[in-house]
């Protein structure tokens, strides 16, 4: 991109800066809870944009399976277990895809539990356990791939998936460990993307509605709750993992170098009508 002499408006060279927008050669995503559901779209989304791929979650044998799968493809990848609970376990699976692949220009946290307890009846171990899943380990994952990033001097990326949990309470549901987490990791997000922004490093959240996983079958099974959620969705219907992966793979994209902080509802309009 230049400036003629005598106009601010930048001239572009549109093929060759637009043609790379969200083309992720050369770079190495790490994606914990990488395996499974959303996380394992999300991941194959990055591969095929061209990224060396590396999926965590606290089985070895699970996140291997999904490399091999990927690598039989034609992709490149790798897994590694990790405790998220456990900071030196974080730090350690952070530093494996350093060794690995040689930097980690791209975070793209999926980890994230719920117990859902009503709140007369949580508990200090269930909310803890939610603590330090959702928002802990977030912290402290961020961090280590931060040092990584900073110390290169190449920028990057930094994404977490939240929910519209972290926008809206949920009636008749016991959510009040979930929502404060992902209420708590979106001011993390703003604030993270604060301090990383002199490195060029942005930080944003994608936060999606129900999508159809195991995670949600307990409530997708009950015929009342999904069909008074259909009738909430302004598109109407419920979301699939690959619904999420157009726009993780926006925040992860060259074509977002110049957004930051910021959240994108993946939710067929629910925040938008209630």
């Amino acid at each position: 991109m230049s400036t003629a002499p005598d106009q601010i408006t930048p001239v572009i060279d549109f093929k060759s800066e637009l043609s790379g927008l969200f083309d992720l050669s050369g770079q190495v995503a790490y994606v914990p809870g990488g395996y499974g559901g959303i996380g394992e779209a999300i991941a194959w989304g990055l591969a095929v944009q061209g990224a060396k791929v590396v999926v965590s979650g606290r089985n070895q044998e699970s996140a291997d399976k999904l490399a091999a799968a990927m690598n039989e493809a034609g992709y490149e990848a790798a897994g590694v277990a990790v405790d998220v609970k456990s900071v030196a376990e974080i730090r350690d699976a952070v530093d494996f895809v350093v060794d690995r692949f040689g930097a980690v220009d791209i975070l793209m946290n999926c980890v994230g539990i719920q117990n859902e307890q009503p709140l007369l009846e949580v508990t200090e171990e269930a909310y803890d356990e939610v603590y330090e899943v959702n928002l802990k380990a977030a912290m402290f994952t961020a961090q280590a791939a931060a040092k990584h990033q900073v110390a290169a001097g190449n920028g990057g990326k930094q994404v977490h998936l939240l929910s519209v949990r972290a926008q809206l309470g949920l009636r008749d549901r016991g959510y009040s460990a979930y929502c404060s987490t992902k209420g708590g990791l979106v001011m993390m997000i703003k604030q993270h993307a604060m301090e990383l922004a002199p490195s060029s490093i942005t930080v944003n959240g994608v936060a999606p509605t129900f999508v159809y996983t195991e995670m949600i079958r307990h409530v997708m099974e009950n015929p009342e709750f999904r069909q008074g959620l259909l009738d909430r969705i302004p598109l109407g219907r419920i979301a699939d993992p690959k619904d999420v992966v157009g726009p993780a793979i926006f925040f992860c994209a060259p074509a977002t170098g110049f957004v930051t902080g910021q959240i994108v509802y993946v939710d067929g309009g629910i925040t938008s009508s209630q």
